[in-house]
């Protein structure tokens, strides 16, 4: 099994922190936050760990990358500068599979993204059906699932709606940016490019999928956080420093 970190954002609502230093590694409690996140993930499950990135910030992720011993790191520069040429989650996604040849089942998982408990689980849960797992996380909020994805499940635990930022949002369930894919649905993510289909945000690509093929959720356990803002970066230091 193979796994993809998405790192290639700009973060400009961190700005100044990140204007010259990539969110993902910025400080929590004295680690930075992809440390934090790696160490919640099987990494003895795992073959090699891909992390993609911008030109902007590719030679800060090979610094980081070459004094990280605990798993086999490779950076994937996506090429990129600025957000106006960025290839978005789904497009950098697609761009490691081609380039590094994937061809195994794969655990992706946004770089920004903080847990308090480990996420074995969702390997062993998409692995037991075979089938594409998203992590799903009760906000308990129906404004904030607002800037996030609003899912439905059956009695099974199988997605039967899906919604990237919802307008109006009746459950404050939301699917978060981490992901089991078993190696027969890589193909999908091509397709879903080759059709037109919006490249950046990866839950978009999980609202196209489900419809297709069978798509389950596991719950995180424990705390998550999304570092996107000042204040999601006060609360991980809160909770984790």
């Amino acid at each position: 099994m193979k796994a993809v970190i998405l790192a290639a954002g700009y973060a400009t609502r961190l700005y100044p922190l990140t204007e010259d230093r990539p969110k993902h590694l910025l400080e929590v409690g004295g680690r930075p936050i992809l440390d934090r996140l790696l160490e919640q993930l099987p990494l003895d499950e795992l073959d090699t760990v891909y992390v993609v990135t911008n030109a902007k910030f590719a030679e800060r992720f090979q610094d980081w990358a070459g004094g990280y011993d605990a798993a086999r790191i490779e950076v994937v520069d996506d090429r990129t500068t600025s957000e106006e040429d960025k290839l978005g989650a789904i497009g950098d996604l697609a761009l490691a599979i081609e380039q590094k040849g994937i061809d195994d089942d794969l655990l992706i998982a946004a770089g920004d993204s903080l847990f308090t408990e480990r996420l074995d689980g969702i390997v062993e849960a998409g692995r037991a059906r075979d089938a594409v797992t998203v992590s799903v996380y009760d906000v308990g909020d129906l404004e904030a699932i607002r800037r996030l994805s609003s899912l439905g499940l059956d009695a099974d635990g199988r997605l039967v709606s899906f919604e990237e930022k919802p307008e109006s949002p009746t459950s404050t369930l939301a699917g978060i940016a981490l992901y089991y894919y078993p190696q027969s649905c890589l193909p999908l993510v091509t397709q879903y490019l080759a059709e037109g289909n919006n490249a950046d945000q990866p839950g978009r690509l999980v609202e196209w999928l489900y419809t297709r093929v069978p798509v389950y959720a596991w719950r995180v356990p424990g705390q998550w956080i999304d570092v996107g803002t000042p204040d999601a970066l006060a609360e991980a230091e809160q909770a984790l420093g």
